[in-house]
């Protein structure tokens, strides 16, 4: 058989390459009939998972990418992902204590007593001296740590949440994790006992929710955000879709909130956050908290950061027994560490037989990459005033964070001056949302071409300026309304070019589809 492939492939190699394909293709399914694993066999959930942020519009940029590489003539000349919050893939610049304190653990040998006085002329003393504390508590970044994390570090993020709080925080209600998503999911996962299990999420959301819940069988009972009202939560329309939800037999036990929010941009006002405990205490559902943007606010004195955590406290000893999971990750803020995965989860009158499973569980992975954590314990325990790396890092994190908040403006603005788009201004996160009124004739060739609106729009953007988005059909969004969402990332000396590109290809848009 084998032999008799091989002839028929140099055959047909020699005919044509186009028939070598074809018959490449067409034995490959001819033998995946006789495979166990198959698409019609493998796991249903994992087929129904749907990512946008990472779906089609990121795979054609990708090709895009390639035919640059590859010199074709495009009408661009590079790629800008403003699909995914990734600060460093758009050129932030690392917190240089950081990287300083990372590269020494990763190259122990610098330690040594010998190297002390060139390893000075490159690196501050405290720098030093945090990498030799982190070695002594970690042995190697090459070796396991405990599951939950390295113990010294959980004590170090107690102290933070302590810090920004007011309120005690236990190490051993801490897990540290690849990034918060990995936490997310773990928690969903000890969550969702069976199909009839309904976890709260919001829409738009972040599709890391509603990809994950498909992945456990679990169902997506959804809650709307207001619009109008800078994305607010609707405590009526939120006790209206639990409702409706047990009245079909679903077990409503937790509800998603993305403060600030992911795609939207907003940041929840106080008395907001404290309906939200309150509908949770009275409806006994657990609160699931994402709060890995709290230090991307943009409007601290109108808009200011709490967590749920602080604020559950202040309502006193009537909400004791409100269940509370917070995530936090090095991804965002100005920390921005996309790719070394960290982050950590907190839990809040969290039954202790649920947290030894949750041990358990997690420890079947063994532990989160020891790297991740040991930047956790840097965004936890920075410089402080009075050490060598101080100034430094004060001014380049204050520098990240005001260039932040110009682009924040300039981008809504940007939206907000075209045709038939409205957007709302970012209070929070690295994303705006604005809402696109589209042509019927654009409508109706999205549908002709088997599109989303949205995405068909997001798709010519891509095709005509490099610059890669996400459709808001990928977060959802209400009935009949069209969004996209971008991030306000690309580097601030190219911001006016690039909402430049953005303008004037909305502009053609409109006149090729005009009605």
């Amino acid at each position: 058989m084998l032999n008799a492939i091989a002839l028929a492939t140099k055959s047909s190699l020699r005919a044509s390459p186009h028939h070598a394909k074809a018959f490449f293709s067409s034995s490959t399914r001819s033998l995946a009939r006789n495979k166990v694993l198959t698409i019609e066999s493998m796991n249903d959930a994992v087929k129904n998972v749907e990512y946008a942020v990472r779906g089609e519009l990121a795979l054609k940029a990708e090709s895009l990418r390639v035919d640059l590489a590859q010199k074709k003539p495009l009408p661009f000349k590079r790629v800008i992902g403003c699909n995914i919050g990734n600060p460093q893939q758009l050129y932030q610049k690392p917190i240089t204590f950081f990287r300083q304190v990372v590269s020494l653990c990763e190259n122990p040998d610098l330690l040594v007593p010998k190297n002390r006085e060139a390893l000075l002329k490159l690196y501050p003393m405290d720098a030093i001296l945090r990498a030799e504390m982190l070695l002594r508590d970690v042995i190697s970044v090459g070796a396991y740590s405990h599951s939950k994390g390295v113990p010294s570090i959980r004590r170090n993020v107690a102290k933070f949440i302590e810090k920004r709080d007011g309120v005690p925080a236990n190490p051993e209600h801490i897990f540290l994790t690849q990034g918060a998503s990995s936490g997310v999911q773990t928690i969903l996962q000890v969550i969702t006992k069976n199909h009839h299990t309904g976890i709260m999420i919001p829409i738009p959301q972040y599709p890391l929710y509603s990809a994950t819940l498909s992945l456990f069988d679990a169902t997506p009972v959804p809650y709307y955000l207001d619009e109008s009202h800078q994305w607010a939560l609707n405590m009526d329309d939120m006790e209206a879709s639990v409702k409706e939800a047990r009245s079909k037999g679903t077990d409503v036990r937790a509800l998603c909130i993305i403060n600030p929010g992911n795609p939207t941009g907003q940041c929840l006002s106080e008395e907001n956050i404290r309906q939200v405990i309150d509908f949770c205490h009275r409806e006994r559902i657990i609160l699931l908290a994402d709060e890995v943007y709290q230090t991307n606010i943009y409007q601290p004195d109108r808009k200011p950061f709490h967590s749920f955590k602080k604020i559950l406290h202040q309502m006193g000893e009537e909400y004791k027994d409100v269940e509370l999971v917070s995530f936090h990750s090095i991804s965002k803020g100005m920390v921005g560490e996309c790719g070394r995965r960290g982050g950590y989860f907190e839990m809040v009158g969290i039954d202790e037989d649920v947290i030894d499973q949750i041990y358990k569980l997690v420890s079947a992975n063994l532990c989160p990459n020891v790297q991740g954590q040991i930047l956790v314990d840097l965004m936890a325990n920075p410089p402080q005033e009075g050490d060598e790396s101080y100034p430094q890092y004060q001014e380049e994190v204050g520098a990240i964070y005001e260039s932040l908040k110009r682009r924040a403006v300039k981008l809504a603005t940007c939206f907000n001056g075209m045709e038939g788009v409205t957007c709302n201004e970012a209070e929070g996160a690295m994303y705006v949302f604005p809402k696109i009124s589209l042509p019927q004739k654009a409508i109706e060739a999205a549908k002709k071409a088997g599109k989303e609106p949205d995405n068909f729009y997001c798709l010519e953007m891509l095709d005509a300026t490099g610059v890669c988005v996400v459709n808001g059909s990928g977060f959802g969004q209400a009935p009949n309304t069209w969004h996209l969402r971008s991030t306000f990332l690309p580097e601030e000396h190219l911001f006016d070019e690039f909402c430049a590109k953005l303008e004037k290809f909305h502009a053609q848009f409109l006149a090729k589809y005009k009605d």
